[in-house]
């Protein structure tokens, strides 16, 4: 209780600059009222999820309701700089007159707020609450696939020009339009990749959020197959169970189902892929996160049917598992793909010259290629999304990778 009474207090404070701002423009007492019914139906929606109901019940309906407090608090947060920061011209004024003119002089000390000002600050504060709103309705879903070219002079000839596609966290438990899932799924398929990796969260929490979508993923195709491995919400640790049993049930169920689609799941294990007398393994670790999440992947155990000396595909959910274990690693890596960020789903991005997230705070490679020690990785934005039901400028992502054999010409 004491939490969500902060919450109300801090939503308060901002809401009290946010509506000076409005009213100074509006001007006008019907859209005054509509202001505030407008944000007691959204906190009172979103106190009515988060704290109304069970909390380990987690879905759709929460997802909205988080979504729309976050549509109407940033812009608000925005507006809430700018009047603060005319506060701090204005109530320095107002003491300087009251003391200067005296307290028996006739008058309202106070400067009144600038109209121009609170112009500003709504007008920059609806670019992010129009940003929001897209990536709820439509940025969710706007799929993009990213092309890479990596060069190796240890790659296998045979192996020279091959194509793989990486999809990763599915989350199929978010979705809520088929017909754009499947449309993404007929993208995958027109990369015409030799192989498709997947590298984990192909649920939220529970194996039947992925039935509904079994046969429409059934349909992707590759001529040398479709590898997969684990990521950390697919062993169900984010709900209660009833009992251990049912936990390790929705397990099998979810290895199952991924067996059904096509996918052969790597439980730290290794595959290999043969072209003329030549091969490249793929290699497969269960989860492995840093700080508090699942450390289930066994880099030694998953390698321990290939040789030094052969050319490795990494499918490991977690890039801090890139970081921490498989850099340094005597077997070298040519090249890993991860997941899990999502990119926080948020931010700003250039292709080819910049990109920003808040997530860069907490993942030191949280989207696209990166080289260390002769080894690439790349971190895959997503396929869907989790908690906030939409995606502001970091779109989800298939990705598609050539192999070359020899130097990169510049």
């Amino acid at each position: 209780m004491v939490r969500w009474i902060i919450f109300l207090l801090i939503f308060g404070v901002i809401d009290f600059y946010a509506f000076q701002a409005f009213k100074t423009v509006a001007r006008n007492n019907y859209l005054n009222i509509l202001y505030w019914v407008l944000t007691l139906l959204v906190i009172g929606n979103f106190v009515y999820h988060f704290y109304g109901l069970n909390r380990s019940d987690f879905g759709t309906s929460h997802g909205y309701a988080f979504a729309f407090l976050i549509a109407l608090l940033v812009p608000k947060m925005i507006i809430l700089v700018f009047m603060f920061g005319e506060d701090i011209i204005r109530i320095p004024q107002a003491i300087y007159r009251y003391f200067t003119e005296g307290r028996s002089a006739e008058g309202n000390y106070m400067p009144s707020r600038r109209k121009f000002v609170s112009q500003i600050a709504l007008g920059l504060a609806a670019i992010p609450f129009a940003s929001i709103l897209y990536g709820i309705y439509r940025g969710k879903y706007n799929f993009k696939v990213l092309k890479y070219t990596l060069h190796y002079k240890d790659l296998p000839d045979a192996f020279d020009g091959f194509k793989l596609t990486q999809i990763s966290d599915i989350h199929s438990g978010s979705f809520d339009n088929p017909s754009k899932v499947e449309y993404a799924i007929d993208l995958i398929n027109e990369q015409q990749s030799d192989v498709i990796l997947f590298t984990g969260d192909m649920v939220n929490n529970i194996a039947e959020e992925m039935v509904p979508y079994k046969t429409m993923f059934s349909k992707l195709n590759a001529k040398d197959g479709l590898y997969s491995v684990l990521g950390n919400h697919d062993y169900g640790d984010y709900v209660r169970w009833e009992s251990t049993e049912a936990k390790a049930k929705n397990l099998d169920d979810l290895k199952t189902i991924q067996k059904e689609i096509g996918f052969d799941l790597l439980l730290n294990e290794s595959r290999f892929i043969e072209r003329n007398g030549e091969r490249i393994a793929i290699v497969g670790v269960e989860n492995w996160g840093a700080g508090g999440f699942k450390k289930a992947g066994d880099l030694k155990k998953a390698s321990s049917n290939v040789n030094a000396e052969d050319f490795k595909i990494l499918l490991s959910h977690d890039p801090s598992h890139w970081e921490r274990e498989v850099i340094q690693d005597d077997y070298h890596y040519h090249l890993t793909l991860s997941g899990h960020t999502h990119g926080m789903q948020f931010g700003i991005e250039i292709p080819g010259w910049f990109k920003w997230s808040p997530v860069k705070w907490r993942y030191k490679y949280w989207a696209g290629i990166y080289e260390e020690l002769g080894q690439f990785i790349n971190v895959n934005r997503g396929f869907g999304y989790l908690a906030f039901p939409g995606r502001v400028g970091i779109w989800p992502e298939i990705t598609v990778i050539e192999l070359k054999k020899g130097e990169k010409i510049a």
